[in-house]
């Protein structure tokens, strides 16, 4: 079981950072390298890239959701692992574009989380202790065995 979610986790890094280069080319494709907020870049980008970034989040989902599913058994195990490869690919996609393109320059910039249904809007910080803390009680779950589907 701990390989299995090891690998879950190496894939959600590894997709991640895909994400988080991906992002960073868009930057520099659209000269749009100067501000520090994405919800002032996303006012600046062309309509046509907002549409192709919306089926680009939605390849994403189905990617995750897809993963999780085909490494479960039931639905609950499906949504934990799910929660799981989420959480590690959200750090690794900021990890990225900090390693890319030096931001976010600190915790509280604006970030435009994702723009399905709508835009969400927020402080980076956010995601990252969301993710953070999905980690680590899935990790304690996962150690205490605290699973019954698995």
């Amino acid at each position: 079981m701990f390989i299995k979610y090891l690998f879950l986790a190496l894939f959600g890094i590894a997709f991640g950072h895909v994400e988080g280069v991906v992002v960073h080319y868009l930057r520099l494709a659209t000269g749009i390298t100067h501000i520090n907020s994405n919800k002032v870049i996303l006012s600046e980008i062309p309509s046509i890239l907002k549409i192709i970034e919306i089926t680009r989040e939605a390849a994403t989902l189905i990617m995750l959701i897809a993963i999780a599913v085909v490494t479960s058994s039931t639905f609950l195990e499906g949504f934990i692992n799910f929660l799981w490869v989420f959480a590690f690919w959200d750090l690794a996609y900021y990890g990225s574009l900090y390693i890319t393109s030096r931001w976010p320059k600190s915790l509280m910039e604006i970030d435009v989380l994702f723009l399905i249904p709508r835009s969400w809007i927020a402080p980076v910080w956010i995601p990252i202790f969301v993710s953070s803390l999905t980690i680590i009680i899935i990790g304690m779950l996962l150690v205490l065995g605290a699973f019954p589907c698995m």
